[in-house]
């Protein structure tokens, strides 16, 4: 489950959740088939479909030493109707 990151929250994520789809950042070295193992498990939710993407790496400047940020997979997962993931907990 370390590979997992954590749920993305943006304008265009929370319009998919109506939809029944959900976003997470994940390592990028995971595959759809682990990933969509990891959740299935840990959620209890059943899965239809996988899309996954890598994000474009952003340049980052730290006084006079220049790098970029660490590159990671971003996925959007379509859950079967009747299953949901809670974002947030409730204690």
């Amino acid at each position: 489950m370390d590979k997992i990151g954590y749920p993305v929250l943006t304008e265009k994520t929370i319009r998919l959740l109506e939809k029944n789809q959900y976003s997470f950042d994940v390592n990028i070295r995971s595959n759809k088939i682990e990933i969509k193992k990891w959740i299935e498990l840990f959620f209890g939710v059943k899965i239809i479909k996988i899309n996954s993407h890598r994000l474009p790496r952003k340049k980052r400047k730290i006084g006079a030493i220049t790098g970029y940020t660490i590159p990671y997979k971003r996925i959007i997962i379509t859950l079967k109707s009747g299953y949901s993931i809670p974002l947030f907990s409730s204690k």
